[in-house]
């Protein structure tokens, strides 16, 4: 029996940040499988099975982590469509970007994110932010 990996959906443009992102799973031996998209318009052409994802396997993500500046669509506007799909709405999502300001945070829970949660520079401060997201998709998985 195959063991099933729980996937993410990381939705950023920024190469630095993923590359942190996935550097800080491998340093906490976290087994995620993670398909990274660089624009809005990227991330939905993922769920929706469109574009370049025309023939991937019919499987959400476990989560999808969203950066609100992207190009072509930006993360809120990516937001709102997800939380509008029945088949998507059960999908934890959050928010992880350099925003700090407070419509973004206010738009974002109301248009459905689970957590907002503003990008560490730091390295040891981006590991603990890794490893409580890590924790926080499995609560919220086991309570879909």
């Amino acid at each position: 029996m195959t063991k099933d990996i729980p996937s993410i959906l990381y939705a950023d443009d920024n190469r630095f940040d993923i590359d942190l992102f996935l550097l800080a799973l491998d340093e906490l031996k976290l087994e995620y499988q993670v398909d990274v998209v660089r624009d809005g318009q990227e991330a939905l052409d993922f769920l929706f099975y469109e574009g370049a994802y025309t023939h991937r396997t019919r499987k959400n993500p476990t989560a999808i982590m969203l950066d609100i500046k992207m190009p072509k669509l930006n993360g809120i506007e990516v937001l709102k469509l997800i939380c509008s799909e029945d088949e998507l709405q059960n999908i934890p999502i959050i928010m992880v970007t350099s925003s700090e300001m407070e419509k973004d945070i206010k738009v974002c829970y109301d248009l459905g994110a689970n957590a907002y949660i503003v990008k560490p520079i730091d390295f040891d401060e981006f590991i603990k932010m890794v490893e409580g997201l890590s924790r926080f998709c499995t609560y919220l998985n086991q309570n879909s």
